[in-house]
């Protein structure tokens, strides 16, 4: 990992976010793309492959829990990281900040309620 002038550099396959780690911290993609996956004993799943702007992690911010999957760099990518004081001081200065977060977030939901629906129409 190198650091840049702003955010970090992660190179090709280099983890940024590991499942099971309790996360203070969201991330944003500012070049390059980064794959969100989870492991199992049978393998590995891609859920998503994001691009600059992209904004990933953020659940950590408002949970205790354990983060549910994977990020690594998918080739060159440089990732913005904001810790969740910094973001909270960032939403009182523009409250607009979290109307965007949790607008991204409730399209993620969307996207997996349809893929949740898709997966048991195809097993009845």
């Amino acid at each position: 990992m190198q650091i840049g002038a702003l955010g970090k550099e992660y190179l090709d396959g280099e983890r940024i976010i590991s499942k099971g780690e309790v996360g203070e911290s969201m991330y944003i993609v500012q070049q390059g793309k980064v794959e969100v996956f989870m492991e199992n004993s049978a393998g590995e799943i891609v859920l998503a492959t994001l691009k600059p702007g992209a904004v990933f992690g953020e659940m950590a911010l408002f949970t205790k829990e354990p983060r549910v999957a994977s990020v690594r760099a998918l080739g060159k990518a440089r990732v913005l990281t904001i810790d969740k004081k910094g973001f909270f001081k960032r939403v009182s200065e523009d409250p607009s900040l979290a109307f965007r977060i949790l607008k991204n977030m409730s399209k993620r939901i969307e996207k997996l309620n349809i893929e949740v629906a898709r997966l048991k129409m195809g097993t009845n």
